[in-house]
């Protein structure tokens, strides 16, 4: 069988390994435009039990990039100079280009390698293979021209966001809400490495326009955001790396492959950045596809048609809580007239996957807390 994956993400490299590990005598190809150290996003986050899925089927690329990642149990959030901690609720993160180098050295183990620098241009490219991958990103050219018979939509959020990197070592995931004379400021944002974080600065259209960043490269947007979190960077610079601000893309495909060419990761449907879950959601693609595959050799049909069934349930669960997710945040400032406690009880509910029961379990002190300021509120 020849297959083609377009696309050298964590998705596509992963999709790569699988595959060839699978069956030695494939014959691979797998293309990325960008060259092997190029990326954007600093770091990316995992949330709750980090690579465990992997652990079961993978132990090896489990541990490997498990020993690369920066853990913690708890997150943060400041607001109006408190600090709110909520207790066990763990995440884990790594450098997107750490991440990218260890699937590299991944599928080198198998004897394949990505051809860099190698973008396709026509769509007779994508022509003599029996399964061709799309893991090429929200900008898919597998889709591309032909987003009707995906079904394809895509729909931009409101706020404006950009994603820098800073040397400021924050010990757990933390948002901190900002109020200027401009308007409301978000950002996110948790180490990667033992000395780099990321840090995602958000804001609503109002404030976006009223600040002036329509008129600002990415040098003086940098530092109008250092002024914004001073405090919060305490004396740290941005780093920038492509920080432009964007508007998340909600992609979704109602249709995840067309004939022999199929979807995975961004390139099928994105999830907002505010729950952890893309690049998991991405290496969790490239299982299924790789299972379906090994269970149905005879019938590529057979196993995209596989593939789908098993996968669509779940990946609509997690858009579902997304896009709650992303709805919270497209409305932050409106939030921010809570108080501290309140906006924190608000947040953590956000997505609809955490009630009241469930943080009872696993955040004891934080819900302590939370009904000890309640009751102090109403004496």
């Amino acid at each position: 069988m020849k297959v083609l994956i377009v696309g050298a993400g964590p998705a596509g490299l992963y999709l790569a390994y699988l595959l060839k590990r699978q069956d030695p005598a494939l014959h691979l190809r797998v293309v990325e435009q960008n060259p092997p150290e190029a990326t954007f996003g600093f770091g990316v986050v995992f949330s709750e039990r980090a690579l465990e899925f992997l652990r079961g089927d993978d132990p090896q690329t489990c541990n490997l990039v498990s020993s690369a990642m920066e853990q913690w149990s708890d997150l943060a959030l400041n607001h109006r100079g408190t600090r709110i901690v909520i207790d066990g609720i763990g995440f884990a993160a790594i450098g997107r280009l750490k991440l990218l180098q260890l699937l590299r050295q991944r599928l080198a183990s198998v004897g394949e390698s990505p051809d860099h620098r190698c973008a396709i241009t026509q769509r007779s490219e994508l022509d003599g293979y029996d399964l061709v991958v799309g893991a090429d990103g929200v900008n898919s050219f597998v889709r591309r021209g032909r987003e009707g018979k995906f079904g394809t939509s895509v729909e931009h959020l409101q706020n404006r966001f950009a994603w820098f990197g800073t040397t400021k070592r924050f010990e757990t995931l933390t948002q901190t809400f900002v109020e200027t004379g401009e308007g409301t400021f978000n950002a996110h944002h948790y180490r990667y490495a033992p000395g780099m974080s990321t840090f995602i600065v958000e804001c609503d259209p109002q404030t976006w326009e009223r600040a002036g960043f329509a008129g600002m490269d990415e040098a003086g947007t940098r530092a109008r955001c250092e002024q914004v979190f001073a405090a919060t960077l305490d004396g740290h610079p941005l780093v920038a790396n492509r920080s432009m601000w964007r508007q998340f893309p909600k992609v979704r495909n109602e249709r995840w492959f067309v004939g022999s060419h199929v979807l995975i990761g961004d390139a099928l449907r994105t999830a907002h950045f505010s729950i952890g879950s893309g690049t998991r959601l991405a290496l969790e693609d490239a299982i299924a596809l790789a299972k379906a595959l090994r269970e149905h050799p005879e019938s590529i049909a057979d196993a995209l048609g596989a593939f789908e069934a098993a996968r669509r349930p779940i990946v609509e669960k997690l858009v579902a809580a997304a896009n709650a997710s992303a709805d919270w945040y497209e409305h932050f400032a409106a939030h921010m007239w809570l108080e501290p406690w309140e906006l924190a009880w608000q947040y953590i509910q956000r997505s609809g996957r955490v009630d009241v029961e469930r943080l009872r379990r696993v955040s004891p002190a934080f819900v302590a807390g939370y009904e000890a300021h309640r009751a102090a509120s109403a004496r």
